[in-house]
Formats: C-alpha cells, sequence, structure tokens
C-alpha cells in the first residue's frame, strides 16, 4: 500500500481531510479571538482547541495554521482565506517546510491504524522546532488528536511545551481534554468550540448539503448540533442505524436479541469501523437519555444506573480501539451493560 493510500486518523471516513475543507461554520467569536491573537504577534506557543467530535475543531486548527503560515487572506472572515493560494496548496500537500502533522500512525504489521499516538510520532515535535524556520515565519505543529497520545509521548511533549520555541506554535485538537496530563494542560491556551443549537446545524445541512428536512434534523439531533459529526452519519448512511437501536432496546430497556444481533452484524463487518463508533455513541447516548428521564421521574438509583452504564460504554468504545478489542465481544458487553441497566428496580 503506498503511502498516498493509507488511511489517515483525522480523517471521517467519506470526508474531506480537513486541511482540504475551504469553510467551517459558525465558531465566529472563537477565530476572531484567534485571528487577534495572531495579528498582534503576541501568540500563546501552544493552544488547546477543545470541543465534541464533528464540531469543527481540527478545521479550525487548520485555518489558524493558514494564517500563521502566510496564506493569503480573504476578508469574508476573521481566518477564512483564499484556497487558490499557492502556500494553500503545499499546506493541503502537506509538503510545507514549517509545517508538521503529528497523529496516529499507521502499523505496517497490522495493516490498520494505531489506537493512540506513539513516543516515537511525539518526538518528532521537538525535532521540528529545533530547525530553523525554512521560511523565515512561524514554525506550526498540528496534534491530531491529541488526547490520543499514550502517556510516553504526552510526556515527551512536555519539553516543547516548557522550553517554548522561537516563532514555533503547537495546535493541540483535544476531544477529552481529561485524557491529557495536568501537566500539559495548563501550558496551554485553552479554545473550545461549542456545537450550534441543533436547528441551525439542520439549516445548514439542508442549505449546504441539499439534505431533505427531515433527514437534516435527525442527523443534527443525533450529531448533538455538531456539523462534521452529523455529515459524517449522512456519507456513511448511518442513519437508519439510530432506529434499529431503538427498536432492539425495548420501552424498560429489554433487549430483543434477533435486533441486537442484526445491529453487530452491520458493526462488525468489512469497513465498518465508523458505523461501530457510530453504535458505540447511540449506546452511550441511549442510556445518558435513560438515565435523565429517570432521574426527572424521581427515579434516582434507576437513573444512577444508566448513568454509569453509559459512562461504562463510552471507556469500552475507547478501549477496544485502543487495546485491539474483539469488536463483536466489545459490543456485546455494550449491550450487556444496558441490559443489566434495564434489570434495575424504578424506585
Amino acid at each position: 500500500m503506498s503511502e498516498d493510500s493509507l488511511p489517515e486518523a483525522d480523517a471521517e471516513p467519506g470526508l474531506p481531510h480537513p486541511r482540504h475543507v475551504q469553510t467551517i461554520f459558525g465558531h465566529e467569536e472563537a477565530e476572531t479571538a484567534a485571528a487577534a491573537a495572531i495579528g498582534s504577534g503576541r501568540m500563546h506557543h501552544a493552544w488547546m482547541i477543545t470541543g465534541p467530535k464533528g464540531v469543527g475543531k481540527a478545521t479550525f486548527a487548520w485555518r489558524m495554521a493558514r494564517r500563521l503560515l502566510g496564506v493569503q487572506a480573504d476578508p469574508s472572515a476573521p481566518l477564512a482565506h483564499v484556497p487558490d493560494d499557492a502556500v494553500n496548496r503545499r499546506i493541503e500537500a502537506l509538503s510545507h517546510s514549517d509545517l508538521l502533522l503529528v497523529r496516529r500512525p499507521y502499523d505496517e504489521q497490522r495493516k490498520r491504524l494505531k489506537g493512540e499516538i506513539t513516543i516515537d510520532e511525539a518526538r518528532r515535535i521537538p525535532a521540528f522546532f529545533s530547525r530553523r524556520a525554512a521560511e523565515g515565519g512561524w514554525r506550526v505543529a498540528i496534534i491530531d488528536s491529541a488526547d490520543e497520545m499514550n502517556r510516553n509521548a504526552a510526556n515527551g511533549l512536555l519539553k516543547s511545551l516548557e522550553e517554548p520555541p522561537e516563532k514555533g506554535i503547537l495546535l493541540l485538537v483535544v476531544t477529552s481534554p481529561g485524557r491529557l496530563p495536568t501537566t500539559v494542560r495548563s501550558r496551554c491556551r485553552r479554545l473550545h468550540l461549542r456545537p450550534s443549537p441543533e436547528a441551525s446545524c439542520a439549516d445548514w445541512l439542508t442549505s449546504t448539503h441539499e439534505l431533505p428536512d427531515d433527514e437534516a434534523r435527525l442527523l443534527a439531533r443525533l450529531a448533538k448540533g455538531a456539523p462534521g459529526r452529523a455529515l459524517a452519519f449522512h456519507v456513511s448512511g448511518l442513519v437508519g442505524m439510530q432506529r434499529d437501536l431503538s427498536n432492539a432496546i425495548g420501552p424498560g430497556g429489554r433487549l430483543d436479541a434477533a435486533r441486537v444481533e442484526a445491529l453487530i452484524g452491520k458493526a462488525t463487518g468489512n469497513d465498518s469501523h465508523q458505523a461501530r463508533a457510530v453504535l458505540f455513541d447511540m449506546m452511550a447516548a441511549e442510556a445518558a437519555r435513560r438515565a435523565r428521564d429517570a432521574a426527572g421521574r424521581g427515579a434516582a438509583i434507576e437513573g444512577g444506573c444508566w448513568a454509569d452504564a453509559a459512562g461504562r460504554i463510552t471507556r469500552l468504545a475507547r478501549e477496544a480501539e485502543t487495546l485491539y478489542l474483539d469488536p463483536r465481544q466489545s459490543l456485546l458487553a455494550a449491550f450487556s451493560l444496558i441490559e443489566d441497566a434495564a434489570r434495575q428496580p424504578a424506585v
């Protein structure tokens, strides 16, 4: 498999890599703050861009990188750029000498992406910043996603955070900040991106991507207003999975074995990584919804059981990917957590 055809850990299946995305939905306030800092010339050396999955964190980081590396600005938005600019083309080709991208590498032995960012990848950062800027300006390193670094990699990042390189900027894309050591988080300026209201996200899907109104509303709800997540669900053809899950879990949380097997089959076949991730997300969200419903009825024990199931499903999803657990067994374990929660008394 050639390097150009390898899967990219920081790209959603079926969607363009964030470095090829020329526009962003929402985040005007965050863009204004970032553009002002860049324009001042007194940039903090490390930025942690946080927010839920699919909200636009990576796209935002690439917009910052373009501005720092000198892509021609477009006045339509604080960090907008001219797509045909020669510098932008080099950034998209990952051929700019003053740009470094760190992400989960491809495992040649297993023929799949590794489950975490390793120390070998993290060591590229101080080596990159030890060199002079080839074009006399800023040097930019993007880590996507920084919360996928293992402990050794995170510790290896500390040198670059503790001894900021001159004219060097670290952009950390982070979905789960709590997974990073405090020593890393405390040395970054945090910029949190919030999802849009679901109605606004649905309108964007309808106007920009010409989706039917009913599908756009469902996708926006499933993605909790995160536009990239909603679009990923659309291109992956996973809209029907929510309906299948609702049918598989009865009103009391009891499982329909045949429907559970059908769902697991969809999420464990060839090229099913995205479907599996979505199914884990949907199960965790369903458990969280039932926890809120129980709390609203004053059923504290029942609500606590559902809340615990939601948290354990989320952890199980992470472990299934990082530890290469068997996909089928991991999903069965997640469904078992739902069934166990459903068996608790409603008191």
